[in-house]
């Protein structure tokens, strides 16, 4: 992610080690690394899933939850952007795949094989915690300004935390993220072996 829209990408999509937000530039910095590392007698592989998810993220959901609890949560231009998710087993799956059937070198995308309205998977995950977001919302075209003045303010401040809103989660916001996993099913025989309706269930059971 760069800052546009991301519209049924595949694998030949650009690497943007260039975005503005540190979270994808590393991710791309680190994948250029690997890919070229790969040669005969050590053969590296790159898998891309998106937004993980499942029972037991100690990560994504529990900050969200927080973030509700405390009054703080507002969706982005009404969160009706479409993104891509893929659940833990699925991210798993891919992995054994790869090792068993990847091309060295190559990189393959996996998801939960069809996107989703952001607000309503984000609604639904919170819901397997008992906790009901807020109706509030912000308009799109605040996020990329606030998020310019949170992280110049966060930058040149001695302010405590991490700042409320950067690029990157504006981006997630408010963009669409869609994926094509063609190459994955094609060269890996990828498919999902879990759905969001049964990743949320197990997700309400553990709570």
């Amino acid at each position: 992610m760069a800052g546009e829209p991301l519209v049924q990408v595949d694998e030949t999509a650009p690497l943007r080690p260039d975005s503005r937000a540190p979270y994808p530039a590393t991710k791309a910095k680190a994948e250029q690394a690997v890919r070229a590392a790969s040669r005969e007698g050590f053969e590296t592989i790159v898998l891309r899933p998106r937004f993980v998810w499942g029972k037991g993220d100690t990560t994504l959901l529990p900050e969200m939850v927080a973030t509700v609890k405390a009054g703080r949560f507002a969706w982005v231009g009404g969160g009706t952007n479409v993104t891509e998710t893929t659940h833990v087993d699925n991210v798993v799956e891919g992995l054994i795949l790869a090792a068993r059937k990847g091309r060295p070198g190559e990189a393959y995308f996996v998801t939960d094989g069809d996107p989703v309205v952001f607000r309503e998977f984000v609604t639904a995950m919170l819901r397997t915690q008992d906790v009901e977001p807020p109706d509030r919302s912000l308009p799109a075209w605040t996020a990329a300004p606030m998020a310019r003045l949170c992280e110049s303010a966060w930058k040149l401040l001695p302010l405590p935390g991490a700042p409320p809103m950067t690029s990157f989660r504006s981006w997630l916001l408010t963009q669409e993220c869609t994926i094509d996993i063609s190459k994955a099913r094609a060269e890996l025989g990828y498919a999902p072996v879990i759905d969001r309706e049964r990743g949320l269930a197990e997700m309400r059971a553990s709570a």
